[in-house]
């Protein structure tokens, strides 16, 4: 159990780490544009996944796949594919800092998409969390004098596709090697487009380039692979703390190395988000630890 935990934090750590690298990396495939950089994500995902389920024997799993399941995983497909041309624009055009207010909140739109999707019922706890959550987004809003769109787009693709993902009974290996072969057509034609045109970058900028293209798939494919192996060895409470590696990394980028600029009323933006977060992570350890101690006196604590 020490061995799967120590492992399981591993993978867990590998994950989000790489997230969080990611705005060093997508920069360096330009000049190609976001939605080309984000075809070519799509398409060598697919090839690399590919690979991975058939080293992995999975490739039988396919006929097994129910009709109802088939559509979930398109919806997937178009939300995963819609949640990385967004960070991709984000990160190519400066708006990193954005972009990790997008992860940061995530966990709460996804206590948001529990209650209205699933019906779930929301505590004290989560309840003023969600409520303070609002208030940063109307404070970063008055301070951009605009919607935080980018935030926003990337947490409601992402928490929405993991409400998808929630109800695919799929290994998540050939989960999504479904995902990013229902994709790869648009990308494929995207790309021919593209070439046709003249206006591909995939050739005439040599080899280096056509190599971190390509790159891109292995990169999107290797954070998902140690994500879900980290979720089978680890708490979920675990993976929850674990979440925001991705988005502090981010920040600290946009703002350290992007020199992005943040105003006080941004500040207290993020920090009203942080302290809603800090709420909804004291309160899912102490569900946790009721649960272990099954439910006594302690879980009437709160």
């Amino acid at each position: 159990m020490r061995a799967a935990g120590a492992s399981g934090l591993l993978f867990g750590v590998g994950a989000y780490a790489m997230w969080g690298l990611f705005p060093a990396f997508f920069p360096l495939l330009k000049p190609a544009g976001a939605l080309e950089i984000l075809a070519h994500r799509v398409l060598w995902t697919c090839v690399f996944m590919v690979v991975v389920v058939a080293a992995a024997r999975r490739i039988a799993d396919l006929r097994a796949i129910a009709a109802r399941t088939w559509l979930l995983l398109l919806c997937a497909s178009a939300l995963i594919s819609a949640n990385w041309g967004i960070y991709i624009y984000a990160v190519n055009n400066g708006h990193v800092v954005d972009a990790a207010l997008g992860y940061f909140i995530n966990p709460l739109v996804t206590v948001a998409l529990g209650l209205i999707l699933f019906r779930e019922r929301l505590n004290r706890a989560q309840f003023a969390a969600l409520v303070i959550a609002v208030a940063a987004v109307a404070v970063l809003s008055a301070e951009a004098h605009t919607v935080p769109v980018i935030g926003l787009g990337l947490a409601l693709s992402f928490g929405l596709y993991g409400a998808v993902k929630k109800t695919v009974p799929t290994d998540p290996r050939v989960s999504v090697a479904v995902e990013a072969a229902a994709a790869t057509p648009v990308a494929i034609g995207y790309l021919a487009v593209l070439q046709a045109g003249g206006q591909s970058t995939f050739t005439g900028h040599g080899g280096g380039h056509v190599a971190l293209l390509m790159l891109s798939g292995v990169l999107t494919a290797l954070p998902l692979l140690f994500f879900a192996a980290a979720a089978h060895r680890l708490p979920m409470i675990t993976i929850g703390v674990l979440f925001y590696l991705t988005p502090v990394m981010q920040l600290t980028w946009g703002v350290v190395i992007g020199h992005e600029p943040m105003p006080a009323l941004r500040w207290l933006g993020f920090a009203l988000i942080w302290f809603a977060l800090l709420m909804f992570t004291v309160d899912a350890f102490v569900q946790a630890t009721a649960a272990r101690l099954g439910g006594g006196d302690f879980a009437n604590f709160r």
